[in-house]
């Protein structure tokens, strides 16, 4: 027993390979459906964000037309699966009312 070195970082969990045919297609496939789906929601957020922007600045008229930006982005989100349908429904429903709000 005192003779065996440890194992290399022992502890640490051992990193799955892929073995099958579907499972080194699926290796493939998800680093890049990963990226493609960080951008789209990158861009779902910055279109949310120009619009909080515009209602934390007062501006009724830039908050609204950054609104006509950010919903086609936001539903097109929740077609692509990156934001939840209701989710996406409930944030438009939310700004809609802020800015409404806006004297």
């Amino acid at each position: 027993m005192g003779d065996q070195a440890p194992a290399a970082g022992a502890g640490a969990k051992k990193k799955k390979i892929a073995r099958t045919k579907s499972a080194l297609k699926r290796a493939r496939q998800t680093p890049k459906r990963t990226a493609v789906n960080i951008a789209r929601l990158s861009r779902v957020r910055t279109a949310v964000r120009a619009v909080e922007a515009a209602i934390a600045a007062g501006d009724k008229k830039k908050a609204e037309a950054a609104l006509r930006v950010a919903e086609p982005e936001l539903m097109r989100g929740s077609r692509q699966g990156v934001v939840h349908r209701r989710a996406a429904a409930r944030k438009i429903s939310r700004l809609v009312a802020r800015i409404r709000k806006i004297g």
